[in-house]
């Protein structure tokens, strides 16, 4: 391995956009359709919600936008209270805040880091109208457990799929389960617009409501006639040509995704003091971060880790800040009463995971794992 003064870079992630972007982008500017109205809009949604198994799509902006816009659908308003993973990211907080409604937090689980579906029940309330599950970076929630509890409390679920693009629990694709499924295509996804999400969704009414709410809640009818408060929600035509493009490209990039996990998997499996992303065996793990546990004995704790690989070339992340560590959200909360998400946040990382990654890449950075280990 390459030792100091060495230029290589290895980032976490980084956008491919080897198919059509080009073209389709160049089109738009050509036609002059470049912001909300045009061709590639209603193609983008029609195509990935067919990708995820749903009867319709609806775009938005962002991904943090698509949660709001579900929620503000499905009526969800001041005083209400909403279940939500205490790891993820803080958008999915947020989104319920600006609804109005209360977020009620959960623990993960040890191994999924998703949300510990046994605490659902016990964090259910007469105000409770809604369960947020977060497929925590690429791996898909229990939603069986998920759904069972939303019937039998008449709850809604919306999905937080912003990072699980293709993954499937029990053959299905997440965002296909609950209510609604939310989308982010941000620039580090699996698939990109720059900013940009998605709504996807089987209820014809719902989508409706929510093509309606994004768009100023115009009347079709009559148009400049408002009769309700709206959003400004739109994507640009711009933004869903280069998501079509990528769209047809989406399977080579999931395969890519889980190829490098496999090369991770073997090569950092008899590292001691590491703990590798899992894969349950219901599920189809997208690895949208492939991500490790940095234990007590691997002798060196997770941020030393980090400063090292950095030193190295190589990029990485920490996991996401609970939620009860974040100072909006943190009266009343500690982290004795999460301790599972609490653990994860303190030892996870996130590793060089972009589908421009070559074997060498993934054994460099392996190597320089190895080599700090004590």
């Amino acid at each position: 391995m390459e030792k100091k003064g060495i230029t290589r870079h290895i980032p976490v992630s980084e956008p491919l956009l080897g198919g059509n972007e080009e073209k389709y982008v160049l089109e738009c500017i050509r036609s002059s359709w470049i912001s909300s109205l045009g061709k590639f809009i209603p193609e983008f949604e029609e195509k990935f919600a067919k990708f995820c198994g749903t009867k319709y799509g609806v775009s938005v902006m962002n991904g943090t936008v698509a949660l709001q816009l579900a929620l503000a659908a499905l009526g969800i308003k001041n005083g209400d209270e909403v279940i939500m993973p205490d790891l993820t990211f803080v958008a999915t907080a947020n989104a319920v805040m600006h609804a109005g409604a209360k977020p009620v937090f959960v623990d993960a689980e040890q191994d999924t880091w998703n949300i510990d579906t046994e605490k659902i029940a016990a964090a259910i309330t007469k105000k409770t109208k809604a369960i947020i599950p977060v497929h925590l970076y690429g791996h898909p929630c229990n939603m069986d457990a998920v759904m069972k509890i939303a019937e039998e409390r008449n709850l809604l679920v919306i999905e937080d799929a912003a990072e699980a693009h293709g993954a499937e629990y029990k053959g299905k694709k997440a965002g296909s389960i609950g209510n609604v499924g939310c989308f982010s295509f941000y620039g580090n996804k699996i698939l990109i617009t720059g900013e940009g999400g998605m709504c996807v969704t089987n209820d014809k009414k719902l989508s409706e409501r929510m093509h309606f709410l994004k768009d100023h809640a115009m009347d079709k009818e009559r148009r400049y006639f408002h009769p309700e408060i709206g959003y400004n929600f739109r994507m640009t035509n711009v933004q869903a040509a280069i998501g079509l493009a990528q769209l047809e490209q989406i399977e080579k990039f999931i395969a890519a995704k889980r190829k490098n996990a496999e090369i991770y998997n073997s090569l950092l499996k008899d590292v001691k003091g590491l703990t590798l992303q899992h894969e349950m065996p219901w599920a189809k793990n997208v690895y949208w971060m492939y991500s490790i546990l940095v234990e007590d004995d691997f002798g060196r704790s997770r941020d030393e880790l980090m400063k090292l690989l950095k030193a190295e070339g190589v990029d990485t992340r920490p996991f996401f800040y609970p939620m009860h560590q974040l100072p909006m959200y943190s009266e009343g909360h500690g982290d004795n009463e999460f301790p599972v998400a609490s653990e994860l946040a303190l030892k996870g990382i996130n590793l060089p995971s972009s589908v421009k990654l070559t074997a060498d890449d993934i054994r460099y950075v392996c190597n320089a794992i190895a080599e700090a280990s004590k």
